[in-house]
Formats: C-alpha cells, structure tokens, sequence
C-alpha cells in the first residue's frame, strides 16, 4: 500500500505535525479531503499504536468532540448495557477491527479503541471505524457519523448518502 506525499502532506497539515505509519487514506470525503489514515499497529520506531483507524479532518474531529462534550458516549454506553442485540453488534465491530489490525500485525491485546466491545470511550475512534468500513459494521460509530452530518457535515464531510439516526435512538 502506498499514500502519495501529497497526501501525507494534507494529514500532517490537519493535524499539525508530521503523521506517522500511514498505511493508507481510508476515508476521503466528499469533497476529496483525505479524513480516515490506516495506521500500522507498531510505528515506525516500533511502539504499539493499537488505533488501526485514526480521524484527521479537523471538521469531523471537532463534530466528535462536541459529541462526546454532549454526552452522547455516556449514553450509548448505556444502550449497550440493555440492548443486547446492540451489544452483539458492537461486539462484532469490535472483533473485525482486531481481525484487520491482526492481519497487518498483531499486538498480542484485544484492545481495539473506542471503548469497544463494553464502552464508549471515544467517537473519534468510532467515527474513523464506520468511516473507513462504510455504514453496517459499527453500529454506534454509524450513529456518531449520522450525528455529525447533522452539525452540517453531510455532503461536505459526510457522505450525502449516509444513513441517519431514526429518531429516540441517539440523543
């Protein structure tokens, strides 16, 4: 896999420092920015980075921010206590994340990020997952993407098409 400089350029511009085991750019947005890079499980120096899908784009990271600032983690984590059919299916994302980043190189943990498989810890992890696997893997992740298009992101950060939250499933 290669990423061309031009845009290695534009993540160490969005994120303000030179990025580091890139892999690829999983997710550009609609108007072709790149916004989800792959990044190695090990570094190039040879720490462990676990985060397989990091979020770049500065309009996504701040939409995730204020998401977690409104409380929207606490309550998903909540969700997945009582509903056990959300639960399996965070489960599973949680397991095709380890199965992907394993596939590169495994770091010996089930540690995916996020908070996953029994938490919310953290919509930007989240966010990339759904992002860079598309909608139907990780069902907050979709959730936290839908949100964020509705602070004004959809067609411009988020696909136009993505789908939305039905109402009283997301706060």
């Amino acid at each position: 896999m290669s990423v061309s400089e031009a845009d290695l350029a534009v993540v160490a511009e969005q994120l303000g420092r030179e990025p580091r085991g890139v892999l690829e750019i999983s997710y550009r947005t609609p108007d072709g920015r790149p916004a989800v890079v792959k990044t190695s499980p090990r570094l190039p120096d040879g720490t462990p980075f676990p985060t397989l899908y990091y979020l770049t784009d500065p309009r996504l990271t701040a939409a995730a921010s204020r998401l977690e600032s409104s409380g929207v983690m606490k309550e998903m984590s909540e969700r997945l206590q009582s509903d056990e059919e959300l639960a399996a299916a965070y489960r599973a994302a949680h397991e095709d994340y380890l199965a992907e980043r394993d596939a590169i190189e495994s770091l010996g943990t089930d540690f995916s990020g996020g908070g996953m498989p029994d938490r919310v810890k953290c919509l930007h992890v989240l966010i990339a997952h759904s992002l860079a696997k598309g909608p139907g893997v990780n069902p907050l992740g979709d959730e936290a993407v839908a949100l964020a298009g509705e602070q004004g992101l959809r067609g411009s950060a988020v696909p136009a098409d993505w789908p939305r939250v039905p109402d009283g499933d997301a706060s």
